[in-house]
C-alpha cells in the first residue's frame, strides 16, 4: 500500500527557513516521480516542485524558484522541499505526491498518490 507522510511544517518568521520530508512506504521511490504541492485557504492546490523519477531532474514553480530545493534520498525513501527566505504568501498546507514512472507534469490530476499535508505558516 502507498504512503505518503509529511513532515516539518510549523510557524515561521517571514525570511525564515523551513524544511519538510516526505516518507513514502509501500513502493519504491526511485521508480516514481515525486512532488510538492501546496493550497492556501479558499485556493486551489498548486504546485511547487517536482524531482523526475527518471535521473532525479528538477522543476520548480515560478513563485518559488530560487527559494526551494527539492532533493530525494531513494535509500531512506524520503523526498525533501527546503525553503528559504520564506514569505506570509507561502502559508499553507504542502503536500507530497507520487506517480509511477510520472512525466514531468505540474498538475494535481497527474499525480495518483498524496499525503495528508503539513501546514507551513509564515507571519509577517
Amino acid at each position: 500500500q502507498v504512503q505518503l507522510v509529511e513532515s516539518g511544517g510549523g510557524l515561521v518568521q517571514a525570511g525564515g527557513s523551513l524544511r519538510l520530508s516526505c516518507a513514502a512506504s509501500g513502493f519504491t521511490l526511485s521508480t516514481y516521480t515525486m512532488a510538492w504541492f501546496r493550497q492556501a485557504p479558499g485556493k486551489e492546490r498548486e504546485f511547487v516542485a517536482r524531482s523526475w523519477w527518471r535521473g532525479g531532474s528538477t522543476y520548480y514553480a515560478d513563485h518559488v524558484t530560487g527559494r526551494c530545493t527539492i532533493s530525494r534520498d531513494n535509500a531512506k525513501n524520503t523526498v525533501y522541499l527546503q525553503m528559504n527566505s520564506l514569505k506570509p504568501e507561502d502559508t499553507a498546507v504542502y503536500y507530497c505526491a507520487a506517480d509511477l514512472y510520472g512525466a514531468t507534469s505540474v498538475r494535481v490530476g497527474s499525480y495518483a498518490h498524496w499525503g495528508r499535508g503539513t501546514q507551513v505558516t509564515v507571519s509577517s
